[in-house]
């Protein structure tokens, strides 16, 4: 194993620019494919949510390891995810979607369309993703901006992604990629050290933590992926921020820090000394007043309304 690697202060460098500098301009549209795996007898995959996801499409990129840039050769899937807006009836009024390929009397509201190729396999929902699968999933606009300006740093990444790893986005979903900086807060500093603490728990086994990969940890002695993990919600928590940005690909050097990670090729108190100088750090921005204490919910209450207008009136 390697023992010279993670230096947190190199670790978790960014260039001090403000949180709540402005944003991206100049994004373009990026008119690729809109469809969706079929639907699948699971609660939000049925071929009316795939519908409503599809026709109402803003954005969708990749959004998982592959992105980030820490992806290991043959052993990844592909994330990918999306936001999409609904149709007037499903806003304004009382319609549902069946609950799944399935159901024949069970309805519920449309949040996401969420489909895995893996689950075509015999096994069915039983089963793991793995290499050269899709894992997608399109959330309502609605639901995206509830979590985004929770802070929540899954869907956040979305407004980061570089052009060449997006599918789809209209001028809808580029305006709300040159806005990113607006769901900046200390909301989002609080939901990155939630989301560090449970992959820090994961890795190595805490009480009430799990695995779903014990072939890693017989290997080296703990779960790399989550630890990985962990490190990386350290390096672009810190850059959120401190910046109002998420660099994809994660920059060198700390990209092939998380790298050796995710091989095993750090030892495991190395790793725990790391996420905690992460934590750390997490912590002193979500009690900073540098960070604005909640993001713009007016703007993106005006984006929602202004979007589904348009594409309502587009008929």
């Amino acid at each position: 194993m390697r023992t010279d690697l993670l230096n947190p202060d190199e670790l978790l460098a960014s260039d001090g620019a403000a949180a709540t500098a402005p944003g991206r301009r100049g994004v373009g549209e990026v008119r690729g494919p809109r469809e969706l795996p079929r639907g699948y007898a699971h609660p939000h995959a049925s071929e009316e949510a795939r519908r409503i996801a599809e026709d109402g499409l803003v954005l969708r990129a990749q959004v998982g390891s592959g992105v980030h840039g820490t992806a290991v050769s043959g052993q990844d899937d592909r994330d990918e995810m999306g936001i999409c807006l609904e149709p007037r009836e499903f806003v304004t009024g009382l319609a549902r979607v069946p609950a799944g390929t399935s159901a024949t009397s069970r309805r519920a509201e449309f949040e996401q369309y969420q489909r895995h190729t893996a689950w075509d396999r015999d096994g069915g929902l039983r089963n793991r993703s793995g290499a050269g699968d899709l894992d997608v999933v399109v959330y309502s606009a609605r639901k995206w901006a509830r979590l985004a300006l929770a802070g929540n740093p899954t869907v956040l990444l979305l407004l980061f992604v570089p052009d060449e790893e997006v599918v789809y986005r209209d001028a809808a979903g580029a305006e709300l990629v040159e806005n990113a900086h607006r769901f900046v807060s200390r909301l989002a500093a609080q939901r990155f050290l939630g989301y560090l603490r449970s992959q820090r728990a994961a890795m190595t086994g805490s009480a009430g933590a799990h695995t779903n990969r014990p072939e890693l940890v017989a290997e080296h002695g703990y779960d790399t992926k989550f630890a990985m993990h962990a490190l990386r919600l350290g390096v672009q928590g810190v850059e959120l921020l401190t910046t109002g940005r998420i660099t994809l690909p994660v920059p060198q050097p700390a990209r092939e820090r998380l790298r050796a990670v995710r091989r095993g090729e750090v030892p495991l108190e190395q790793v725990v000394r790391a996420v905690a100088a992460a934590e750390e750090r997490l912590e002193a921005l979500r009690q900073s007043p540098a960070v604005p204490a909640e993001p713009d919910r007016a703007w993106v209450d005006d984006w929602l309304h202004r979007a589904h207008a348009a594409y309502w009136a587009r008929g």
